[in-house]
C-alpha cells in the first residue's frame, strides 16, 4: 500500500513530537503536500541545493532534515540567497522537506542519545530534564468500565512513565449524582438520587496529548456527563530535555579519551580546555550549540562536556572543573540521518529510505 507524507509525519511525530521544538525553532513540513505518495526518502542534516539535487537523482519526493531550511518568514522568493533557491527548486520539482529539529534533540533516544551511543555510554540519562511538559487527568468512572476506559487512554498516550506503560492509579469510592428532566442517565432514574460504586483514576499525560486524552476518555466513559480534572505537573519530565549524561565503562586517561571521541566521532580536530590530569568516566553531550548546558554538566560531575559552538570566552567558564570539548556542530550531528533511517525502517520495511552522500558542512579544515 502506498506511504503518503502524512504517514510518515506522524511516524516522526510520535518519536519527536513537535511540541517539543524550543520556540525559536521551526520544525515540521516545511514544503510540501501531506497527501502525496512517497517514491522515496533522503535523509539529511541540512537541505542545500546538492542535496535536493541528489534526491532527484535517487528518485526521492521527501528529504528529512534536522536543520529547517527556513527559520525566519520568507517576504520574497526570488531567489537571492541559498534559502530561497532550496525552496523554489523544492517547489518546482514536487520536493517535501520535513524538519525535525530541537524536538529530535530534546527526546530520549535523540540526538544526543545517539552520540551517547557512538561513544558506548552507559546509564544514559536526559542532562536537563524539562519541567512544565507533564499534566495529571483525574476521573471517575463505574468499576467494570474502569479497565477499558485505562486501555483507551494508554492507547492514546496517557500513562507513559520512563520505561513503563500504562501506569495509573485507581481508588474505590461512591458517586453520588441527580440526573434531571433532560439528562439521559447510562445509571440510575431521573428525579432519584443515585449512589454507585466507582473508581477514581489518575493518569499521567504529556501534555501535547492532552486533546487525545480527552477524546479517548470521552469515547470510552459510559456516562453522558463525564467527571475529570486536569492539572498542570512540574515534575521534571526524565524523557524530554537537552543534552545527556552517561558513563564510560571503565575510566581512561584524558588523553585516551579525546583519542578515542576522535576515532568514534571521525573528527578532523577538536578544540578543547586544559586537561586536569584526571581519569574520565562520566561524560555530558549535546549536539550542535550546548554552551547553555555547562553548567548542568559541571552540576552532575561529568569529567568531559562534549558540544560545539563554544565561544572563545566561554571556555574560561570551565574554570578547571571539567574538560569542554567542542567537536564541531556538523561532527555532533551528522550520525542524526542514520538514527532517523534506522526509526523510519522499522515502520517503512518496503519504503526507499536513504542517507544522503553530501557533506552539508560549511566550515572546511586545512
Amino acid at each position: 500500500m502506498p506511504t503518503t507524507i502524512q504517514q510518515l509525519t506522524n511516524a516522526l511525530e510520535r518519536f519527536a513530537p513537535t511540541a517539543y521544538q524550543e520556540s525559536y525553532d521551526n520544525a515540521g513540513l516545511i514544503v510540501g503536500n501531506p497527501q502525496t505518495v512517497i517514491t522515496g526518502v533522503l535523509v539529511t542534516l541540512d537541505s542545500t541545493e546538492e542535496v535536493l539535487e541528489e534526491a532527484l537523482q535517487k528518485g526521492c519526493n521527501v528529504i528529512v532534515a534536522h536543520h529547517p531550511i527556513v527559520f525566519k518568514g520568507l517576504k520574497q522568493l526570488t531567489g537571492k540567497n541559498y534559502v530561497e533557491r532550496v525552496i523554489l527548486k523544492a517547489i518546482k520539482n514536487d520536493l517535501a522537506i520535513y524538519a525535525i529539529h530541537t524536538n529530535l534533540d530534546n527526546v530520549a533516544g535523540g540526538v544526543n542519545f545517539k552520540i551517547a551511543e557512538t561513544l558506548g555510554l552507559q546509564n544514559v540519562r536526559i542532562l536537563a530534564p524539562k519541567p512544565q511538559t507533564l499534566m495529571k487527568l483525574t476521573t471517575f468512572a463505574p468499576l467494570e468500565a474502569t479497565e477499558s476506559i485505562l486501555e483507551k487512554l494508554g492507547q492514546a498516550g496517557a500513562g507513559q512513565i520512563g520505561a513503563y506503560k500504562n501506569c495509573s492509579f485507581t481508588t474505590e469510592g461512591q458517586g453520588r449524582f441527580l440526573p434531571t428532566q433532560h439528562a439521559q442517565p447510562h445509571i440510575g432514574l431521573v428525579g432519584k438520587l443515585e449512589t454507585v460504586a466507582e473508581n477514581r483514576i489518575e493518569v499521567i499525560l504529556p501534555a501535547h496529548a492532552q486533546s487525545a486524552v480527552i477524546r479517548a476518555l470521552r469515547e470510552a466513559h459510559p456516562y453522558e456527563e463525564i467527571a475529570y480534572y486536569l492539572q498542570n505537573v512540574e515534575n521534571q519530565n526524565q524523557e524530554v530535555g537537552s543534552g545527556a549524561i552517561g558513563n564510560l565503562p571503565a575510566p581512561i586517561a584524558e588523553n585516551d579519551f579525546l583519542t578515542y571521541l576522535k576515532t568514534q566521532m571521525h573528527l578532523a580536530c577538536i578544540r578543547h580546555t586544559p586537561l586536569r590530569g584526571r581519569q574520565v568516566q562520566s561524560v555530558a553531550v549535546c549536539g550542535g550549540t550546548g554552551s547553555f548546558l555547562l553548567n548542568n554538566a559541571i552540576r552532575q560531575g561529568a569529567d568531559v562536556f562534549i558540544s560545539a559552538d563554544f565561544k572563545y570566552h566561554e571556555f574560561f567558564d570551565a574554570d578547571s572543573r571539567i574538560v569542554i570539548a567542542d567537536i564541531g556542530h556538523y561532527e555532533s550531528e551528522v550520525n542524526t540521518s542514520h538514527l532517523l533511517k534506522d526509526y523510519l525502517q522499522t515502520f517503512f520495511m518496503d519504503l526507499s529510505i536513504q542517507t544522503t552522500a553530501v557533506n552539508t558542512n560549511p566550515i572546511s579544515y586545512f
